[in-house]
């Protein structure tokens, strides 16, 4: 398989080009020095893991994301909201990564879960585990005359250690009950949990993200927001993983920071995506989606300079409500929790905050926020 690069100085894609290029550079230039730059930075990362799953065909409320992220669920989550959730922690991650970190090869595979440092933690949980059986094993024979059930304790706390050695050993490539099995049958690289029933062994990941990396040298002779798209454009096409599709959009704000034409934060493209319809995100002209893609940053950049302005004005008017306030008052930290989250709930601000929830419905009182849920049972305020 191989990706054929468009031509870059096509005139259809020089007006879009310029605009992208205009927008992503004012939002870059606004969010590096604005008040409200970490709420919005940290507001971004929960409305693009939603935007995510939006591109992908589900639906994921952006107020049950901020409840499972804090451990407040207000039911069971579905498969849908882990998902996003696996992508907001993916972009914290790399966020606070360096800026070329999840192009290179090592990062890619601790994003995709496999390489060393899988091998590594599956290592030191087998030696912790080996640990706390010993632990277990060495207090148990201490307390053998005092407690009858010590023997039984002791036989299930094994029992426990040798399931969990082999549950180790199967995510790590290995099986301890069949040692005579080849390293050609199984390598060291096989991702964790991959097994023929879930997934299709015919599918080089390996050689697919080969592929792709190989148009990172295309993709830096180009205009940042060009070479963008078409990593954005190859990897929806090459499809080198699956079960982590998402992330290709990720890596678009990753390219950007590493260019510099977005140093300020990882981009949301998602949020803009999503805007465009689907029609031109899998058109089989590679011309028209690439315009939508080039577009999707262009919208990406309108909304983040919309949610600075409006984050702002919402600072400055709770600020005015607080001014005569003392300065041990919890209503600054509020002010703060608000900005960083789309939507906070009675419990989330109690936690934050440090005050009890009859104490964070007074200071929402105070502060005058807006109630987003305009339910009895559940509320909640943010924002809009």
């Amino acid at each position: 398989m191989r990706y054929e690069t468009p031509d870059p100085l096509h005139p259809t894609l020089l007006p879009a080009l310029i605009a992208a290029e205009d927008s992503l550079a004012r939002l870059d230039e606004r969010a590096g020095r604005h008040p409200v730059s970490e709420g919005f930075r940290e507001r971004g990362q929960f409305f693009d893991a939603a935007a995510a799953l939006w591109v992908a065909g589900e639906l994921v409320h952006v107020e049950d994301l901020v409840l499972h992220d804090a451990h407040m669920d207000a039911r069971a989550p579905s498969h849908e909201l882990t998902i996003a959730h696996a992508v907001l922690r993916a972009r914290r991650r790399l966020d606070l990564a360096e800026p070329d970190w999840a192009l290179t090869s090592a990062g890619l595979n601790v994003l995709r879960g496999e390489g060393g440092a899988i091998a590594e933690h599956s290592h030191r949980q087998e030696l912790s585990t080996e640990a706390r059986r010993n632990t277990a094993l060495s207090d148990t024979e201490d307390e053998a005359d005092e407690n009858p059930l010590a023997a039984e304790f002791a036989e299930l706390d094994a029992a426990i250690a040798r399931s969990q050695r082999l549950l180790d050993a199967h995510a790590s490539g290995t099986d301890e009950m069949e040692p005579a099995v080849s390293p050609a049958a199984k390598t060291s690289s096989e991702p964790m949990g991959q097994l023929g029933l879930l997934f299709e062994e015919d599918w080089d990941e390996e050689q697919r993200l080969d592929i792709w990396r190989a148009v990172l040298a295309t993709a830096d002779q180009l205009p940042a927001s060009l070479g963008a798209a078409i990593l954005y454009d190859a990897w929806d096409r090459i499809e080198p993983l699956r079960r982590q599709h998402w992330l290709g959009s990720l890596l678009v704000g990753v390219y950007l920071r590493f260019r510099g034409k977005v140093s300020s934060h990882v981009l949301a493209f998602n949020t803009g995506l999503k805007t465009i319809r689907h029609e031109r995100r899998r058109s089989k002209d590679r011309l028209t989606r690439l315009l939508a893609f080039l577009e999707a940053m262009t919208v990406t950049a309108d909304l983040g300079m919309k949610e600075l302005d409006r984050l702002s004005l919402a600072k400055t008017q709770m600020e005015m409500r607080i001014k005569d306030r003392r300065s041990s008052s919890n209503l600054p930290g509020l002010i703060d929790l608000v900005l960083s989250r789309p939507i906070v709930s009675t419990a989330l601000i109690a936690r934050h905050v440090g005050v009890t929830p009859r104490s964070a419905l007074n200071l929402v009182r105070e502060l005058g926020v807006r109630e987003m849920t305009g339910r009895g049972r559940y509320r909640g305020w943010g924002v809009l």
